[in-house]
């Protein structure tokens, strides 16, 4: 079925606005996956603040190509059936939740990526990205150094607390 012009002209501009907030737009060939498999990827997607969408490529092409971040981009890799992964809220989300459902779905190829000032990512860039620990698994690591010395500090006073109050006891009893 044919999609109707005003129809492609709104899904142009659904996507320009997707890469335009996006911190890292992901690609994967999706040939083999069922329409629940996909489902399934879209509502995992969803709970890790990942948008991902089925266009055509052609489509993809005209909303890069009237964005002035991604209009020198090169989009020759943009070929066969794609789905697109993005997220505005973190850079390595997207290839996360793709690398992770690929694990038990071998189906789901990368293809690419592109970067939030317009670079275009190879698919073994995006499989390193998709290695790297998410915004908020950093910001718990900062946060667990952060707090270790206080914690040895704590635990140290404690320990001693403790020999104190004991010591005081026997005194008392004795």
């Amino acid at each position: 079925m044919a999609i109707s012009k005003a129809k492609k002209t709104d899904l142009v501009a659904e996507v320009s606005e997707l890469l335009s907030n996006s911190k890292l737009t992901v690609f994967a060939q999706y040939n083999g996956l069922s329409v629940a498999d996909v489902q399934n990827l879209r509502r995992s997607a969803r709970e890790a603040g990942v948008t991902i969408k089925v266009v055509k490529n052609r489509l993809v092409r005209v909303a890069m190509s009237q964005s002035e971040t991604y209009k020198e981009t090169d989009t020759s890799v943009l070929k066969g059936q794609l789905l697109y992964a993005a997220s505005s809220e973190d850079e390595v989300s997207p290839a996360k939740v793709l690398d992770e459902f690929a694990k038990t779905h071998p189906a789901l190829q990368f293809v690419g990526g592109f970067g939030m000032e317009g670079e275009a990512i190879d698919a073994a860039g995006v499989k390193a990205l998709a290695g790297l620990p998410t915004k908020n698994e950093l910001i718990g690591q900062v946060v667990n150094t952060l707090l270790s010395p206080v914690n040895d500090v704590t635990n140290a006073l404690s320990g001693n607390l403790h020999a104190l109050l004991d010591g005081v006891r026997d005194k008392a009893t004795a």
